[in-house]
């Protein structure tokens, strides 16, 4: 079956930050008279979802009553059989899984086990908004790893700063985004393994960002960071959710998979105790209705959808906003534009730049929230003639 990525669906005034917070304070702003805004910002998807997931809904919902329920051992039986036929993982069973409200939220429990308040995490920058933001409420502090750019414009981790910032700061426990968000690294086995083996020669427990793991462009495949080693899988804490894959966001409803038992039971405890990190009964069926034949055929085809795009995207950049720079992104559907040399070369600063995009409806996002001071984030995830157009008025307005 064939679906529909080219079709812009209509989502003004049906709960959308992505379209309804253009023109807010802490959005981009709204376009001059006479340009419609494109929705290029919030890390959702301009698509409709799986058909197989709202049949599912609409199913359950179908039954009128919507009481207290146990998790079903069909969501489990979903997952493991996603996770082997996706990631290869053989080895897992239901109880290595656990339901979250959110990755964040997950994040942050597993953190509340292994570090006291106003304790050092590492995280890599450019760094995802929501790990800074969620670390910065909970009491912990941030030590930034900055990734490096090779000869060839790759993101690569930098072991010799990581281990550095972990000797001098004292560090347990690190964020690690598996995929990357920004920067759209599908990380290597051999690189996750590096980076592991300096976590266990410094007894640093991870935290793993995996939420992109079905988003891979291009060919690219995921190694899940418990796979590397077995150091790796049991002092791992990994986080997965179909919102992402699947534009499920607002039914909320994400997973953990962690190995270690004293890490799972204690991880289970502290997200347990607000009372309010349990399933939705919809958000089960839709997890349900994802994890199929029909979700990963889907799947395929939108991975197919964004692969073009970011190639079109990656090509037009490259020939026509000089001065800009980018690496071609392995997975997610976030562009990230390094703009320095280009506000350089015009005389210009980054504030200038994204205004110039706002004024003609480019609703992207300012890398300076994933700290960056040259960066802007665009949202890639639309219909290809959609892209094309705001490319067309990147090109005549802004670059």
């Amino acid at each position: 079956m064939t679906y529909d990525f080219d079709t812009m669906p209509e989502r003004h005034g049906m709960d959308s930050i992505a379209v309804d917070w253009i023109g807010r304070p802490d959005a981009p702003a709204g376009p001059k008279e006479g340009f419609s805004a494109i929705p290029m910002w919030v890390a959702d998807m301009n698509f409709p979802t799986c058909p197989a997931i709202t049949d599912a809904i609409i199913r359950r919902a179908q039954h009128p009553l919507f009481g207290y329920f146990p998790v079903s051992e069909a969501w489990y039986a979903s997952i493991l059989r996603w996770q082997r036929e996706r990631n290869g993982v053989a080895d897992l069973s239901p109880q290595h899984i656990g339901y979250e409200n959110g990755v964040l939220g997950g994040v942050i429990s597993a953190l509340n086990v292994l570090c006291s308040r106003g304790d050092t995490v590492l995280l890599q920058s450019p760094t995802y908004i929501g790990f800074t933001h969620a670390l910065e409420n909970n009491g912990y502090r941030i030590i930034l790893n900055p990734l490096k750019r090779d000869a060839d414009g790759v993101w690569r981790l930098d072991y010799e700063d990581m281990e550095k910032k972990i000797r001098e700061h004292h560090i347990h426990a690190t964020i690690f985004c598996n995929p990357h968000n920004p920067c759209g690294r599908v990380w290597e086995k051999e690189e996750i393994l590096r980076a592991m083996e300096i976590f266990e020669k410094h007894h640093v427990w991870v935290v793993s960002d995996e939420i992109w793991s079905d988003l891979l462009l291009n060919g690219h495949r995921h190694t899940p960071t418990q796979s590397v080693s077995p150091w790796a899988r049991s002092h791992t804490a990994a986080f997965y959710a179909p919102s992402k894959t699947f534009n499920l966001a607002g039914l909320v409803g994400s997973y953990h998979i962690i190995y270690n038992d004293w890490l799972r039971e204690r991880q289970m405890k502290e997200a347990s105790l607000c009372e309010y990190n349990s399933m939705n009964v919809l958000s089960m069926h839709a997890l349900i209705g994802a994890y199929t034949d029909t979700g990963a055929d889907w799947t395929a085809q939108l991975c197919r959808v964004l692969s073009e795009n970011v190639n079109f995207a990656y090509d037009f950049i490259m020939e026509n906003a000089d001065g800009v720079t980018l690496q071609k992104p392995e997975g997610t559907y976030m562009l990230f534009l390094q703009c320095e040399d280009w506000c350089r070369k015009h005389g210009k600063t980054i504030d200038e730049l994204l205004k110039r995009g706002t004024d003609v409806g480019i609703a992207w996002q300012d890398g300076r929230l994933f700290n960056d001071p040259f960066g802007i984030r665009m949202n890639l995830a639309l219909p290809r003639r959609t892209v094309e157009e705001a490319f067309r008025r990147l090109k005549e307005y802004v670059f």
